[in-house]
């Protein structure tokens, strides 16, 4: 059996090309609610609702609403890189992202990458990043360039 190659953009597209047709089939008329929750160093049994019994009430409740992932697996194992991946849907090294980022490097993910909130935007959703951004902490690299319509977080990890 032949494998298909994906591409990025293909990939992107119809990810929002997917919630756009999900929002076409919704009985009502408002867009569904997209939440990506990227938490490091969170392992498959720490939820509730994987069968940890370490209580997480919210968490567990917006599985038992929404969809549950049973398969994803980071792009690389530190914060930088997996974050810059899950926005592309590319792999690290192509995003130029391959190491933790820190203040000092002056470097970010790219503004030419397209990024899962700028397709989304593009389907009328309004975008929002709380949390460590992590990818460039120079002003052209902020979360608002890449689609986040708002931002509340820190930009680097506090070491």
């Amino acid at each position: 059996m032949k494998q298909a190659i994906v591409g990025r953009r293909f990939f992107l597209r119809a990810a929002g090309g997917a919630l756009a047709a999900m929002t076409l089939r919704a009985q009502s008329s408002a867009m569904p609610n997209v939440v990506v929750i990227l938490a490091d160093d969170l392992c498959f049994g720490d939820l509730g609702c994987y069968g940890s019994t370490i209580p997480t009430p919210n968490l567990d409740a917006m599985a038992e609403e929404g969809i549950r992932l049973t398969r994803f697996y980071s792009a690389a194992p530190v914060c930088s890189p997996s974050r810059a991946a899950l926005l592309t849907g590319r792999y690290p090294v192509r995003t130029g992202v391959v190491n933790v980022l820190m203040p000092s490097d002056g470097m970010g993910l790219k503004n030419s990458e397209q990024t899962l909130p700028k397709v989304l935007k593009q389907q009328g959703y309004r975008t929002a990043c709380v949390g460590k951004w992590h990818l460039g902490s120079q002003p052209s690299f902020m979360p608002n360039q890449h689609g986040f319509d708002e931002f509340y977080g820190l930009l680097t990890a506090m070491i």
